[in-house]
Order: C-alpha cells, then structure tokens, then sequence
C-alpha cells in the first residue's frame, strides 16, 4: 500500500486473538468519543474497535470513568455514530522479525513501501513498554565513530548512550540526523520521522540513506496524520529497537522529532480532559517523554545496546522552553545548532561551545581531551572578541593567545563543514592536525 493511499482506518494493527468485551458508544466529539459498559474492563491505554462505514476503527483508551470511558481515534476522520459496538481488544503490541531491515512501516507497524507483507515474529512486544531495571543493565560500550567530524571531535559517542539535538526550524537537524544515521558500528539502525513532511520520507531514504538501507527500519508517521499515530511511532520504534537489542545487536535509535512527539501527547492529554500547566502542555507530557527516552541505552547485562539521537526542536529558537528542559535532564548529552552559524553557510550548524557529551571521556584518550579542551578555549577566545575585531581595537602582537585563535580557528571552522555526500573519515584528530599544518605550511620555493 502506497503511503498517499494508506488511511489508519485500513490498517487494523489488532488481529491476535483476544477476549472480546463489548460496549456502546454513547458520546462522538470531533477529538474523541465516550463509550458506556466498558469502564470495569479497561485500562488506560487498551484499544478499542468500533465497526465504521469504512471498516474497523481503532481507537486508544485515554481517560476511563465509573460509567464511561473516552477513546481516542487513531484515525482523522471517524464515521462513528452513537450506540455503535465498540469492543476492548488490548493494548497495541507489535512483533518485529530481522526481515524487518531495509522496510518502511507506519506507526501500526504495518508496511507503506509497496513491497508486500511483513512477517510477524514469535513474541509480541507492548509498544508502550518498560526500560529494564536500572541495576540490571549493562554499562555503555565502546566509542562509536560517526563519521561527522564535528561530533567526533568535540561530543563523541559511545554505544548506549543517549543524545539530543536542539535547533530551530531549517537549521539542518534533519539532515544531521540522517547522516547519523549512516554511522558505521551499529548493526541496525531504527528511525522514527514524526510529524514529517511527507515529501521528505522519500527523499531520506533515497538521498540521505542511499546505500545503507538494507540495516534500516524506518517509522512513518507525517505530519497530516492523526496526534494518536504521530504519538505511537516513536512508541512502536522504540520496541523494534528493544527487539532488536535483545538479539545481542547494538542498535540506533533516531527520533525526529521528541518535540512533535510533544506535541502530539498534548493534544491527547487536553482531550483526556487534563488542564495545561506550562506553556500549554499537560503534566502527562512530562512523565511521558523520560519513560520513552529511558528506554534508549544498554539493556540487561549480555545483550546489546540501543544508542538514542533524539531531535529536539526548540520553538522560536528558545532554548530554555519546556520541552526542551525537561529532556536535557535526562539524556547523556546534548549537540545545539545555532541559526547563525547556519546563516554563515557553515553545516552541521554545531556550536560547539554549548554542545557537551557527558560521555565524552570514555571515547578521548587523554591527550585528545587535553586538544579538545585547549581547541574549546581557543574558539570562545576566537567568539568573544569577534565584536572588537570587527570595530578595529584589535592589534596582532598585543594578545598571543587571541592572535592564535585568529590565525587556527577560521581553519578549524572550514575543516568541520560537511554536507551528506562527502567523504567520511574515521580519523578526525588526525585529519584536523594534517589541514592545519597544510595551512601554515610555508609556499614552496620557486
């Protein structure tokens, strides 16, 4: 099925046998509708079916009450009418196989590529699920090289670890997050596109991710979906990602974007009834997003390692807003793009200054920490003046160390530019070292 034909609707992601347990629907709202007889039977997050004109109509239990609860459709336009059955099948669950690798699917977990069926595994997995227990995990593993020169020299990765991406709208996060996503050393790599533009899935797939697709499963919820699919994609991800991390693999996790996951879980919250409390956002918002993020990182002790890059994108390019603090509390570190430097022509638009990896020292050896540091105090050197410099109260041989960072770090900037399609190395410390000596090098003699 053709993503431009596919409607939730066609997609019934509950066919396992369950015990059926019907009621009425007593109430049809245009965000959720209200169903009787079925309050002692649920839980919140249980799906229910409602046969529609169109087919079975599937909806999440988002709020349940003595005499009613109210259901959530994962549709965008329901054909529901009052005293229609509606019966309780469950919670979502979904059932990954490795010949899920190279597969598009949507966030019901079914296939969009037009390339047939997909086989189901032998264990279902809840989508929504628990992050194993904290004594009982592993430790973070070995570095991983990125291939980005940016972020292997001055936030490197480690396996397990937990990352964010905050920018602004058109700083070049999406395309960041797929060139991550071709990094070398994971055996699979998991991406969910929420609240995408739809023009764009295929265009990271056959441009970005042109060659590396046969390690790829790739999540599809864009943004003219429905809050309830746009919520469940990061959800099903995730649980693909944990399938595979149980087969001993170490995987990566890429969520583009945790905001509009945000997003999509305020627009269920405010239908639940829930009052906003900050900026608009319910208090569930923000016990739901670390229960997601938590699940990212080692697994239990002999198993593999899921590696979480999530984007955040910080509205009006405010940094402080809610979202965004909320998650840079819990993840390992956090990579922030800044807007002028993309409007310099510099991508990845990395400030390398404000971005920090709390796992940094497991991937340096100590001489490239003490290089990273002396490089960082050169670049805010190099920031802190440029307003002087450029009024003319700058004069060479007054400041060593400022005539220094004037003469390396235009250099250092040119080194970290790189757009998808250039060449990778996985030598970067090396690399660096071999331009700036090109750079001063003295001319030939003639």
């Amino acid at each position: 099925m053709s993503l431009s034909s596919q409607t939730p609707r066609d997609l019934s992601p509950l066919d396992a046998p369950r015990i059926a347990i019907s009621g009425r629907i007593v109430d049809v709202g245009p965000q959720a509708y209200r169903v009787s007889g079925l309050s002692p039977f649920v839980r919140l997050g249980d799906c229910i079916a409602c046969p529609g004109t169109g087919g079975e109509e599937i909806g999440e239990v988002v709020r349940i009450e003595s005499d009613s609860l109210t259901v959530k459709p994962f549709g965008i336009r329901s054909t529901l009418g009052v005293k229609s059955p509606a019966r309780r099948i469950g919670p979502y669950t979904v059932a990954p196989t490795a010949d899920w690798k190279g597969r598009v699917v949507n966030a019901f977990g079914q296939p969009v590529d037009g390339r047939g069926a997909l086989d189901k595994g032998e264990q279902e997995r809840v989508a929504d699920g628990s992050p194993p227990p904290a004594l009982k995990r592993g430790r973070v593993g070995s570095p991983v090289q990125t291939g980005i020169r940016t972020i292997d020299l001055f936030t490197p990765l480690v396996k397990g670890q937990r990352i964010g991406i905050f920018a602004g709208s058109g700083v070049g996060k999406s395309t960041l997050m797929g060139m991550l996503s071709r990094a070398q050393g994971f055996d699979t790599a998991v991406v969910a596109l929420v609240g995408e533009r739809g023009r764009e899935v295929r265009e990271f797939l056959e441009e970005t991710m042109a060659g590396g697709l046969d390690k790829l499963v790739t999540v599809v919820a864009t943004g003219d979906e429905s809050p309830m699919m746009r919520r469940l994609a990061p959800k099903t991800a995730t649980a693909i990602a944990e399938y595979f991390r149980d087969q001993g693999e170490n995987v990566l996790l890429i969520i583009d974007s945790v905001t509009r996951l945000a997003h999509a879980a305020r627009d269920v919250a405010l239908a639940a009834g829930e009052p906003p409390v900050a900026r608009g956002y319910p208090p569930s918002v923000f016990s739901e997003l670390p229960q997601l993020l938590e699940r990212a990182g080692p697994g239990l002790e002999g198993s593999g390692t899921i590696t979480g890059v999530f984007s955040v994108l910080v509205d009006g390019d405010d940094h402080n807003d809610p979202i965004a603090d909320a998650i840079r509390g819990t993840l390992d570190g956090h990579i922030v793009l800044d807007r002028a430097i993309a409007e310099q022509g510099r991508f990845p638009a990395v400030d390398v200054l404000k971005s920090i990896s709390r796992l940094a020292d497991r991937a340096w050896n100590p001489q490239e920490r003490e290089l990273v540091t002396r490089l960082k105090a050169m670049i805010a050197r190099f920031e802190d003046t440029r307003d002087l410099r450029l009024l003319g109260g700058y004069q060479r041989g007054s400041d060593g160390t400022l005539d220094q960072a004037v003469d390396l770090v235009p250099h250092i900037y040119d080194y970290l530019i790189q757009h998808p399609g250039d060449k990778i190395t996985d030598k970067p410390f090396k690399d660096l070292s071999k331009k700036l000596k090109e750079a001063f090098a003295p001319p030939p003699a003639k």
